[in-house]
């Protein structure tokens, strides 16, 4: 007899599956969530619940704020330019690209295009951090570059999902004016509370960002937008803060990762089905051709621009080829606004699977920019070494052929 305790039992066994697979096979473990998602959903015959519906939304929410939460503001000013210009041409390309392919060639209607571009325009912040973070070049000048340049392109995926598919009337004027009065305010207001209440074993701070994000979520979906638009753009203006006080963001992720995310992205793979995967399969090699090739367009042109040396530009153009969280995000808002097929969400979601392993087993494998000695000031030599960065980590330096100027 099945009870809810039997299928709580059941979802959470495959989460600690999949982190066992994941802390084994050095894999993400939300590609690995997804793909146990699909094997309960086909072979054992998984289906959501109202209640898991709900943690994933929430974890959706969660996940969202604390990727806007890690922008380092500091890069994207003193690198703007880099930063701004391969960040959009990163979402622009791909999503023109694969929307005029699903509308013009495969005959898609105008939404279910418009969700194959947004979900196809994404980066995987959690992909790319985890590979700037293994190899040791999330603290050298590129590596930076390079994760703020993905905020940048999902900042655009955000924004499209919630301004495309809004209903254009009062509530979102009055959406948009709350979320405005917000951002201009949150900080300092956040800063108060913080100082003021201190930090205490039943996590007030927490709860003071969870129910910002919540109610800006209610007003967002009354608006007939997105929740995860408020939740990125809150976690960009918090960003500063949490940057300077780790114990708390941790303490977020754990909640978040332990928790809740794991819910989601067992639900995007359980709503895959296998039989549309294995009839489709030649479609979504297309649409991750499609994909790769419009970031190519975009982002390398503009990498060779910046005087990114030879490495650099290709392994930078193919982790900006990755996607992931955002993509599944858009796919299964699609889905679950009758905006796409299950066909269509299991050709999407599938491609974005492949789209976060490909690009990066081909730019660690044949492009590491870490192969290449580099010569570097003596100044900025101490700083990586006050960094544990690896020993050939690359950087952006002035002068020379295979760096960034």
């Amino acid at each position: 007899m099945e009870t809810i305790w039997v299928v709580v039992a059941t979802w959470v066994g495959m989460a600690f599956l999949a982190t066992l697979i994941s802390v084994r096979f050095g894999i993400s473990v939300a590609l690995v969530e997804i793909c146990i998602g699909v094997a309960g959903g086909n072979l054992l015959g998984l289906h959501s619940t109202p209640w898991i519906d709900f943690l994933a939304m929430v974890g959706s929410v969660l996940l969202t704020f604390l990727a806007g939460a890690e922008i380092d503001l500091a890069v994207v000013r003193s690198k703007w330019k880099e930063t701004v210009s391969i960040g959009l041409a990163s979402f622009f390309a791909p999503f023109l690209g694969a929307m005029a392919y699903a509308y013009w060639i495969e005959g898609w209607s105008l939404p279910a295009s418009q969700i194959a571009g947004i979900a196809l325009s994404t980066t995987s912040v959690a992909v790319v951090y985890a590979v700037m973070l293994e190899r040791g070049y999330n603290a050298t000048e590129l590596g930076k570059v390079i994760l703020a340049a993905c905020f940048i392109t999902d900042l655009g995926t955000v924004v499209a999902l919630g301004v495309i598919f809004a209903r254009y009337d009062w509530w979102l004027l009055i959406f948009i004016l709350v979320m405005a009065v917000t951002l201009w305010k949150l900080p300092s207001v956040t800063a108060w509370f913080f100082a003021k209440i201190g930090s205490r074993i039943s996590e007030p701070e927490i709860k003071f960002i969870l129910l910002i994000l919540c109610m800006l979520a209610a007003l967002a979906t009354v608006a007939e937008s997105e929740a995860v638009l408020p939740a990125y753009l809150v976690g960009m203006v918090l960003a500063p803060l949490f940057l300077a006080n780790r114990t708390l963001a941790q303490r977020m992720r754990v909640i978040a990762f332990s928790v809740l995310t794991p819910f989601y992205f067992l639900k995007a793979g359980v709503l895959v089905s296998l039989r549309a995967v294995v009839a489709s399969l030649l479609l979504i090699g297309l649409f991750l051709a499609v994909k790769m090739a419009a970031k190519f367009l975009g982002v390398w042109p503009l990498a060779h621009a910046f005087r990114f040396g030879r490495r650099e530009a290709m392994y930078t153009t193919l982790l900006m080829s990755t996607g992931l969280t955002f993509g599944t995000i858009s796919a299964l808002y699609g889905l679950s606004h009758e905006l796409i097929t299950k066909e269509q969400y299991a050709v999407l979601v599938t491609a974005v699977i492949l789209s976060a392993v490909v690009p990066t087993v081909i730019a660690e494998r044949w492009f590491d920019p870490g192969s290449v000695a580099q010569e570097e000031p003596q100044n900025r030599r101490s700083v990586d070494q006050e960094h544990a960065v690896a020993p050939h980590a690359p950087s952006i330096a002035r002068g020379g052929t295979d760096h960034v100027s």
